[in-house]
């Protein structure tokens, strides 16, 4: 029983940082999919970005 608050941390920490790495990705994208020069890149911007947020339904 120790070790549960050590493994609920990590799993915390862990989660955290999968929330900030996705939610970098998603700026990045989205920059891309406004800033480039390219219109098949911004397509290509645009397309994976709404696959990204894309809502599944329950």
């Amino acid at each position: 029983m120790s070790q549960f608050p050590h493994l609920l941390y990590c799993s915390m920490a862990l989660s955290g940082v999968s929330i900030a790495l996705y939610s970098v990705v998603l700026v990045a994208v989205a920059l891309v999919s406004v800033l480039a020069s390219a219109p098949d890149r911004r397509k290509d911007a645009r397309t994976t970005l709404s696959i990204l947020v894309r809502r599944r339904s329950r």
